[in-house]
């Protein structure tokens, strides 16, 4: 590939010196621009298309650090050697305080050493310019993928925030920059509400990947909470020692949503949304090992509706599904919040009572159903009654 370097100076000798430095035979030798003024040095770098700037820091229309610091402004990202006499040596490290690749003086402008020390600018140049690319390619993946993201140091402060953490955080990068993770994501277990540990920390010290408990819940920094889930792993240099960790998270607000509801089908009746078999079940073990463990009873209630088949044939299944309802609704209410009253099957329902001291209390308790349940259902204007028999009336 070949190289444009912008020699930015007023003398004919160094521009001759140059010119005979990157003439000698080898690889293919960069081509030397030559510019005398300020202005018209800022002016050929606006043309795009100068790989290095060889700079004498005294021109007609310049002197000094000023002149470094206006070709500087112009190069962008082109790297400035500085061209120096011996006895402006302290303007030249001032110049590379600020910014400069290297100095070179102007007496030591040879075939060897001058080359090697552009070449090695020009190389050094070409690494720098694939690391911004692939910096900036990795930036903008990160910017554009629907996850938030987070890195942050081994002292665990924040290094990194794309688009979506600061929108699920409600810190933006600046703000978030070298503050602790703790201030920017905060989490909690949705079900203990008690804090939850700093990720970052844990992936830091095991020097592995991990991932957050699964009900985890992030507090927005105005108090707004959305259930997370993500993985966190640990940064590596060279040695393979850790330098930081980063974090992936996402919403899964919904997916969580989803799950506890169908978490909630499968434990519930579809119609009357009363626990179903599979759920008293486990009611009914808890509530025996409750009463072994206090020394009480278990009362357990079988109630069914005598003739509903009639009610489906003769006023349709609706009317039906709207009296099993309004009964498995009376049948909650008329029991304590401890008792468990589900659906067995059709028009079967069962009422387990924990913690029955004597027989006659569950008596008590049937008695108080079954007035419950005698009460006319006035449904699609058809009053139904379910006496204590368990006979059913239905209007002419």
């Amino acid at each position: 590939m070949n190289h444009h370097v912008l020699f930015i100076g007023n003398d004919p000798a160094v521009a001759e010196a140059i010119q005979e430095a990157l003439a000698q035979p080898g690889d293919e030798p960069p081509t030397p621009v030559w510019v005398r003024s300020l202005a018209d040095g800022v002016a050929r770098l606006a043309e795009r298309g100068i790989d290095a700037i060889l700079l004498d820091l005294f021109l007609p229309d310049s002197q000094g650090i000023d002149t470094f610091n206006e070709v500087f402004r112009a190069a962008g990202r082109v790297p400035i050697l500085v061209l120096t006499a011996r006895a402006d040596e302290d303007l030249a490290r001032q110049a590379v305080q600020r910014g400069a690749k290297d100095r070179v003086l102007k007496e030591h402008i040879d075939r060897y050493s001058f080359r090697l020390t552009l070449r090695h600018i020009l190389e050094r140049a070409a690494i720098d310019e694939a690391l911004f690319l692939e910096r900036e390619r990795a930036e903008v993946t990160l910017n554009s993928i629907g996850d938030g993201v987070i890195s942050t140091d081994k002292q665990g402060k924040v290094t990194y925030l794309n688009p979506v953490a600061a929108r699920m955080t409600g810190w933006s990068h600046d703000e978030a920059s070298g503050r602790m993770l703790s201030d920017v994501f905060c989490i909690i277990d949705g079900e203990t509400r008690e804090p939850a540990p700093n990720p970052m920390d844990i992936a830091v010290r095991q020097n592995k990947a991990v991932g957050l408990p699964h009900h985890c819940v992030l507090i927005r920094r105005d108090g707004f909470e959305s259930a997370i889930a993500d993985s966190i792993a640990p940064i590596h240099d060279q040695d393979g020692q850790v330098t930081g960790a980063v974090m992936v998270f996402r919403d899964v607000s919904e997916a969580r949503v989803m799950e506890l509801k169908l978490s909630h089908l499968a434990q519930h009746d579809y119609l009357t949304d009363l626990p179903n078999r599979m759920l008293l079940k486990d009611r009914l073990s808890q509530a025996i090992a409750l009463a072994q463990r206090h020394g009480s009873r278990v009362a357990v209630l079988f109630l069914d509706l005598d003739r509903f088949k009639h009610v489906n044939d003769s006023l349709g299944h609706a009317i039906g599904d709207k009296l099993l309802q309004d009964v498995g609704k009376r049948l909650t209410a008329a029991v304590r919040s401890s008792d468990t009253v589900s659906r067995h099957g059709g028009d079967e329902f069962v009422v387990v009572l924990p913690e029955i001291e004597q027989a006659h209390h569950a008596a008590r308790h049937a008695e108080k159903i079954q007035a419950a349940l005698s009460a006319p259902y006035a449904i699609a204007e058809h009053d139904l009654h379910v006496n204590k028999r368990g006979d059913q009336h239905f209007p002419g």
